[in-house]
C-alpha cells in the first residue's frame, strides 16, 4: 500500500492533459486553478464535519477525499508527494514550538 501515492501522481500526471469530458481530474485541470482551489476548500471543510461528527469510517473518507485534491493541486504546479514528504522528513525530530518559531524569524 505505501506505493499508493507514487501510482497516484502518475495517474494525475497522465490525466492533466486529458479529454475533460473523459477525465474528472482533466475537467478540474481544464477549470483552472480556482476550480481546483475551490474543491481543496470544499474537502477541507467536509473533513473538519467529518471529524467533528465523530465517525472514524466518514473521517477516513473525507480525508482520502482532501489528500486527492490536495494531489491535483499540487499536480498544478509541477510539485507532488515527494515534496512534501521531504518537507516532512525535514521536520521530524523538530518541535513544533520550535519549527513555528523558525517560521516566525523568516
Amino acid at each position: 500500500m505505501s506505493d499508493i501515492l507514487e501510482r497516484l501522481q502518475e495517474v494525475l500526471e497522465s490525466r492533466k492533459g486529458a479529454d475533460p469530458d473523459s477525465s474528472y481530474v482533466a475537467r478540474l485541470h481544464h477549470k483552472g486553478l480556482d476550480a481546483i482551489l475551490k474543491k481543496v476548500g470544499e474537502e477541507a471543510t467536509e473533513t473538519v464535519l467529518a471529524a467533528k461528527d465523530g465517525e472514524p469510517d466518514h473521517l477516513i473518507y473525507e480525508t482520502a477525499d482532501l489528500w486527492f485534491h490536495t494531489l491535483v493541486m499540487l499536480s498544478h504546479f509541477g510539485l507532488g508527494h515527494r515534496e512534501v514528504l521531504a518537507e516532512l522528513e525535514r521536520r521530524f525530530g523538530l518541535s513544533g514550538l520550535e519549527e513555528k518559531a523558525a517560521r516566525s524569524e523568516k
